[in-house]
């Protein structure tokens, strides 16, 4: 009890003495536990948070089918397309007590052409039509004229623009039809997004290439608790989902399902990666403070404190400086969620009206997990000063710490070969593994270079100091100083290098993935024009695209998802979504080159055969007769037999089947655009003929790679993640450095005494500050390198990686840039204090 309250004594007496050391471990724990905290926010988020309903807001209990597949021991992969409701689900759910009537609901997507309306092209705007019983379900109710009964009759909302008795042309699929608005309905709140039109059940049937098959149920319940109806429903129906209340938005919309699983998947993979930063800032920080204390160390050792004794005092000491500071952390780490949740928004990544949840859970976890890091922190920066003999360690107090042993230099080395073979995975394996395996190796090499940092920073410095010695008497202080002290150097400029290197391949491996899709893809289309629509073309639109005069070929071409099993080296089962386009191959020829390997895209003939990527015969271990098993992009079951092997599969997806199946499985039915060849010499005739009938057209050669608006969402994702951890380590650099600098006071202040000027001091300074930007610069490029050109010769066969210029001159500079500013704040901060002062005030 003495002992436990002595050493309490002993920490209180630290912490108050040696402040400065400690504000600065209370720095790097205060911004981890914000970033954890935020992130958890987002994990949680994707649990409990989503989109509230709109069209859906009147009506109790929303029956929708599952959208996404479920993966063992990790996270659903969400499906892209509407998922289809059973035939007779609305009549057995109607059937059930307390439920008073079910409404179906569909929705066609169709193009308002209207010349004086501001839209993408032609003048059309897109609108979404529904049966007219599903007004119930938003409380619509007519305020002008009557139902649609006709095929021809239209009821909008109010303020559509459009009045009674109004002639509208709505296309849908590019073939457009006349209808006479009947009607006006408006609702108590009115929905935000899109332009809803209602048209009779009939219409809906002959307009849905599903047959007016139901997408949601409406279920209106009396005399119960909604809660008890939904979950009778699901109940009976284990196949279904019944929401209510908010959770009704689910169903309403599937970007809801798609942006948790995003969330909780961001969120995931931050935590863990700030965790691993944040263990490793705060251990350099943590490093530092016990240098400057080697002398209070050495004095426990020698008269007689045991290893766990020293071991206990620090732990101790960082668990009470980072109780304060993780508890200080949480409330701005609620509002870096906003923050985070406004740059997704911006990126397209979750919808802008996706509602955070924010609740205890993310606080509770940023407490447990950071504290925990700043444990481990400590233990590792205790290590080497509790094993000291005491004799040793007073030796060291007075001279530092002797360069890192031989097996600390092999473990470096190892660590480092290790992450150059890594590195050379994606000449094996392509694609997004690719980019993973980037990630990976950086993350070697950044770890080899945090044990090999003391060693190599003093071989740098012997290297430039011969240099430094001859320029001035700064040059040959500084380089006296950075040889004596390569440890405190060392401090400094890993984290510079980390953030360099991460930031390097966390920009640069996507760059080389879509530079190269955004090649195949130009290549690969080889037809003149590429036709489109604001709601997508229909097969009867193509067919009268091809019969046009001058046109010689067209295909339409399908876009979806498919969900992919495969097996991992333990056996393990594993899902993986896939971009899915569907082709006409019987008129691709003179359109579409994919470049094809083995096989032939002829020979795609229903649904049981696929034609895939180079890139996923690898990952999935498939060849011409190997069989693909998942799920089409509605769930349906997926097993189709590999017929044939194509090389661009970054330009147009890992997965081509026959266009009439993919779009059997899509929520509207359409393609998404059609390519045309024209007969020579025809191409502006046959333009001007397809602009006039309302529809997109452009050059053959600006088609977009498959899955573009995938891959710009992780390249956001990737950079606002970067931007996040670069913020952290910037604070980090800066608040060591200035630490280290104002540890350094007394040394500054003998050198003035002993008649360096202060021009003097401040100069060596400024090389110091130098030397560590340059040879903190050069390590974080060497360790990106190793990785990109892996990443570059396997996507593109190109030794030089294609990296944005810019931003990779604005990463090594603003973090290089950190150094010399971090340097100038300390020692103008130090040296304000008189030498004479300063000698005195230290003992």
């Amino acid at each position: 009890m003495s002992g436990t309250l002595g050493l309490s004594r002993l920490v209180g007496a630290d912490l108050r003495h040696h402040r400065g050391s400690f504000v600065g471990v209370a720095v790097a724990v205060f911004v981890a536990s914000a970033l954890v905290t935020g992130l958890g926010v987002l994990v949680e988020s994707g649990m409990r948070g989503g989109l509230a309903p709109e069209r859906y807001s009147a009506v109790d209990v929303v029956v929708g089918a599952p959208q996404q597949v479920d993966v063992p021991e990790d996270l659903p992969v969400p499906l892209r397309e509407r998922v289809p409701l059973p035939a007779d689900a609305a009549r057995d759910i109607a059937a059930l007590p307390g439920v008073d009537r079910v409404v179906a609901d569909v929705t066609i997507p169709l193009s308002l052409q209207d010349a004086g309306a501001d839209a993408d092209a032609g003048g059309s705007v897109l609108v979404e039509a529904h049966p007219w019983p599903s007004t119930a379900l938003t409380g619509f109710e007519l305020r002008e004229g009557g139902e649609p009964a006709a095929a021809d009759e239209v009821v909008v909302t109010a303020g559509s623009g459009l009045a009674v008795g109004d002639a509208v042309v709505l296309a849908h699929g590019g073939v457009p039809s006349e209808y006479r608005v009947v009607g006006e309905v408006a609702a108590p709140v009115m929905p935000e997004r899109g332009a809803h039109v209602f048209l009779s059940e009939r219409r809906i049937d002959q307009l849905d290439p599903h047959e007016g098959a139901a997408q949601a149920l409406g279920v209106f319940v009396s005399g119960v608790d909604p809660e008890q109806t939904a979950g009778a429903i699901r109940e009976a129906f284990p196949d279904l989902v019944a929401r209510t209340g908010d959770a009704r938005g689910d169903v309403e919309f599937l970007d809801s399902g798609a942006a948790r699983s995003t969330l909780v998947a961001i969120g995931s993979a931050f935590v863990g990666t700030c965790i691993l930063v944040a263990m490793f800032i705060v251990a350099g920080t943590l490093s530092l403070s016990v240098q400057s204390r080697r002398r209070d160390y050495a004095l426990l050792r020698a008269v007689g404190a045991s290893p766990s004794q020293v071991h206990a005092l620090v732990a101790r000491e960082v668990l009470w400086v980072s109780a304060v500071a993780v508890l200080l952390g949480i409330a701005p780490g609620y509002l870096l969620s906003t923050v985070l949740q406004a740059a997704f928004v911006s990126g397209g990544v979750i919808p802008g009206d996706f509602a955070l949840a924010t609740g205890p859970l993310p606080a509770v976890g940023a407490v447990l997990l950071v504290l925990a890091s700043a444990w481990g922190a400590a233990r590792i920066a205790a290590a080497r000063v509790a094993k000291l003999d005491p004799v040793e360690a007073l030796r060291e107090s007075a001279t530092g710490a002797p360069a890192i042993g031989l097996p600390r230099i092999i473990t470096g080395i190892v660590l480092a070969a290790a992450g150059i073979s890594v590195s050379t995975v994606p000449l094996v394996v392509r694609g997004q593994v690719a980019a993973g395996a980037a990630a990976g190796a950086a993350m070697l090499l950044i770890v080899a270079l945090a044990v090999l940092g003391p060693w190599l920073v003093s071989l740098s410095v012997r290297l430039v100091g011969t240099v430094l010695r001859r320029s001035s008497s700064a040059g040959f202080l500084a380089s006296a100083n950075a040889a004596a002290h390569s440890r405190r150097l060392a401090s400094a400029i890993l984290p510079i290098a980390l953030g360099i290197g991460l930031g390097l391949v966390q920009i640069g491996a996507p760059s080389i993935i879509a530079a190269e899709a955004a090649t195949q893809a130009s290549a690969g289309v080889i037809a003149d024009l590429r036709v489109a629509a604001p709601s997508g073309l229909s097969p009867e639109a193509v067919d009268v695209i091809r019969e046009m005069a001058g046109v010689a070929e067209a295909s339409g071409v399908a876009l979806s998802a498919a969900v992919v099993d495969s097996f991992d080296f333990e056996g393990k089962l594993e899902r993986a979504e896939h971009v899915l386009q569907g082709v006409d191959p019987e008129n691709i020829a003179h359109s579409l080159d994919l470049r094809v390997r083995e096989g032939s895209l002829a020979d795609l003939d229903g649904i049981a055969t696929v034609a895939v990527s180079t890139d996923a015969a690898q990952t999935l271990g498939l060849g011409i007769g190997g069989t693909v098993v998942g799920h089409l992009g509605d769930g349906s079951p997926l097993k189709a037999t590999v017929v044939a092997v194509y090389e661009r599969g970054l330009g147009f997806g890992d997965l081509t089947m026959a266009a009439e199946e993919v779009r059997a499985h899509t929520t509207t039915g359409l393609d998404a655009f059609a390519l045309v060849a024209v007969d020579e010499g025809a191409t502006g005739e046959v333009r001007a003929a397809l602009e006039a009938r309302g529809l997109l057209v452009t050059d053959g050669s600006g088609q977009e790679a498959a899955g573009a608006g995938a891959h710009a969402q992780n390249g956001w994702v990737n950079l606002v993640a970067l931007l996040v951890i670069l913020g952290y380590i910037a604070i980090a650099v800066v608040n060591t450095l200035v630490m280290a600098t104002g540890e350094r006071s007394r040394e500054l202040a003998l050198l003035q005494l002993i008649g360096s000027s202060r021009g003097q001091v401040r100069s060596m300074m400024r090389i110091e500050a130098v030397l560590v930007a340059v040879i903190a610069m050069v390590f974080g490029v060497v360790v990106a390198i190793p990785p990109l050109i892996g990443v570059s010769m396997g996507i593109s066969g190109q030794p030089i990686p294609a990296l944005p210029v810019l931003g990779s001159f604005l990463i090594v500079g603003a973090m290089g840039a950190l150094a010399l500013v971090a340097m100038w704040v300390g020692t103008t901060a130090t040296m304000r204090t008189r030498p004479i002062d300063e000698i005195g005030s230290r003992q």
